[in-house]
């Protein structure tokens, strides 16, 4: 063979071994563009606008469920002592009873100390460093003490729906107060285990509580709540409160207990009206009063302007925090207070956060079906604005669900930072999560991200993002060290790289990122600093994950 033939062979051959490495280079660049990060929405922050403070309050819990060290390390603002059982605790012998909730079974300690469980409870929330929210019966009766007992104890009213099956006070079941058929039992016999209620008994506890605690300016009980969702009273606390609960019926009390309870302790808040959810904010239905009195009024409305009059007329501002529960609701999948649940179920879950501040968000359930959107935090105010100027917002109970999952901590991560733009004053999420879970870390995000007890901001700045529901943005200026604080939300499934324009700040050269993802759900992770400048920043945010961008002020040195 001649060697010009070796030497096309060879040429032939670098031919195709150049195509071959032409084709694997070009399936390396498809490789890396399938996993490359999709653009995101611009996000814009402007440091210099739309300034106002940001209440630590937002970040309170209810008092079940708590793990002391966690709550320690988040130096949790606010606690409280709240829900059905509640309603009818009796101080003096120390029990309570939650009346349908748990077959109307009260009684239970026949030693007591009197008021012991909620000094207790007042002790863990102001050694947390926060401040306690204890809830002050209203309701017509308490519990009477002694030995466990029930409402409807099946030896008397016979068999029923349902009973409890772990516990047979006297030998006998502890009834649901239902028949079988369905209709509801009258307790025959109410003073058999309760006792009546009154502002003086209420004012005697308070009494109590400042001997033992301080004052609310001394470090004492804080805030004292007009009872809890007194519009339920009716089915929760059927033995005692049959029937609905009316306007007047809840205004009155509302004066003659909160009064007793400045009586008591001057510098006291008083929050109310506490009640459950969107029908009992709009009930024009003005069940127990005189209907021509009110005009359809909204019952919460109605509450505002009363306390109002009650403070033109004798001086003395009884309602010092308007407060609602709200627990959110869809048709297709259960949120509130459920586990992460299918695709469908999480993606209502993010969505469904909207119902807080969207005038563009049709809510998926009934409430969409047959009111404009919600707009729960603006409307709130609205009606304070209008009806009560100067009183301040509470949602004592919320909870979006989820808590156990990377989904459930980004939705509560989103709602602690709609909080704070939309200028609630407390929130307390009712059932907290424990420690490990996801959403412990929604909270350590802005309480505690990186274990030595930084914060996000306390000063809400402008921040908007293109397209909220994919990578939602909340800025924050922080006064202990002037750093610009930015928690960024990814709630899709892929990496997102967005452009941040910034304005109204001038950072140095490097920003601190901690980030919580479904990477790694037993910690926040710092990752290595980015550059950043006067401009703003490009940055790839991970699949469903949490971010904390802390950008230092110009010429700071900062740690944080």
């Amino acid at each position: 063979m001649k060697r010009t033939h070796w030497f096309r062979i060879l040429a032939a051959c670098v031919v195709v071994l150049s195509a071959i490495g032409a084709t694997i280079a070009v399936q390396r660049v498809f490789v890396f563009r399938a996993f490359a990060a999709n653009p995101g929405p611009t996000l814009t922050i402007n440091a210099a606008l739309g300034q106002h403070t940001i209440s630590p309050d937002i970040y309170g819990m209810n008092m079940y469920g708590i793990d002391a060290a966690f709550a320690r390390s988040l130096r949790l603002p606010v606690q409280r002592w709240g829900g059905d059982g509640t309603s009818r605790y009796n101080w003096r012998t120390d029990t309570t009873n939650s009346g349908f909730d748990w077959y109307f079974m009260g009684g239970g300690n026949t030693n007591p100390v009197a008021g012991a469980g909620a000094d207790t409870f007042v002790n863990n929330a102001t050694t947390a460093g926060g401040k306690a929210i204890l809830t002050i019966p209203l309701i017509d009766y308490i519990d009477k003490g002694g030995n466990a007992n029930c409402s409807f104890p099946t030896s008397v009213y016979g068999q029923q729906q349902s009973t409890n099956p772990y516990v047979h006070p006297n030998g006998t079941n502890c009834g649901n107060s239902l028949k079988q058929n369905g209709s509801q039992i009258t307790d025959a016999n109410i003073a058999l285990n309760n006792v009546p209620n009154s502002p003086t008994y209420q004012q005697q506890w308070v009494q109590h509580l400042v001997a033992a605690h301080g004052t609310a300016a001394k470090g004492g009980v804080n805030i004292y709540q007009m009872d809890n969702e007194p519009s339920g009273w009716g089915n929760t606390h059927r033995d005692i409160h049959p029937g609905s609960t009316g306007y007047d019926e809840l205004i009155n009390k509302t004066f003659a207990y909160g009064a007793a309870v400045k009586a008591a302790d001057s510098g006291a808040n008083i929050l109310g009206p506490s009640d459950f959810g969107w029908p009992a904010y709009l009930d024009s239905s003005k069940a127990g009063d005189n209907a021509a009195s009110h005009g359809g009024t909204k019952f919460a409305e109605y509450y505002l302007q009363q306390m109002r009059a009650y403070e033109q007329k004798h001086g003395t501002r009884l309602l010092n925090y308007f407060d609602e529960h709200y627990y959110p609701a869809s048709s297709d999948a259960c949120i509130a207070n459920c586990p992460v649940g299918n695709a469908q179920t999480q993606a209502e879950r993010l969505q469904a956060t909207r119902s807080l501040w969207d005038p563009t968000y049709k809510d998926h359930s009934w409430i969409g079906q047959y009111y404009a959107p919600i707009q729960l935090l603006p409307l709130f105010h609205s009606w304070i604005n209008k009806d009560y100027p100067g009183t301040k917002l509470a949602i004592t109970e919320y909870n979006f669900g989820g808590l156990e999952s990377i989904n459930g901590a980004l939705t509560q991560a989103d709602v602690l930072g709609i909080f704070g733009r939309e200028q609630l004053d407390l929130a307390t999420l009712w059932g907290p999560p424990s420690t490990d879970q996801p959403g412990a870390f929604a909270f350590r995000m802005y309480r505690n991200y990186d274990g030595l007890g930084s914060t996000y901001g306390n000063t809400w700045v402008q921040s908007m993002s293109a397209d909220q529901g994919k990578l939602a943005v909340y800025g924050a200026r922080r006064s202990s060290d002037g750093a610009l604080t930015l928690m960024v939300i990814n709630k899709t499934g892929g990496d997102l790289t967005s452009t941040l324009n910034l304005s109204g700040f001038t950072p140095g050269a490097n920003a601190q990122v901690y980030t919580y993802s479904g990477a790694n759900l037993k910690a926040i992770v710092h990752k290595p600093t980015i550059g950043v400048n006067a401009k703003g920043f490009n940055m790839t945010y991970a699949a469903n994950s949490l971010s904390l961008i802390v950008l230092p002020p110009s010429g700071a040195n900062t740690k944080h």
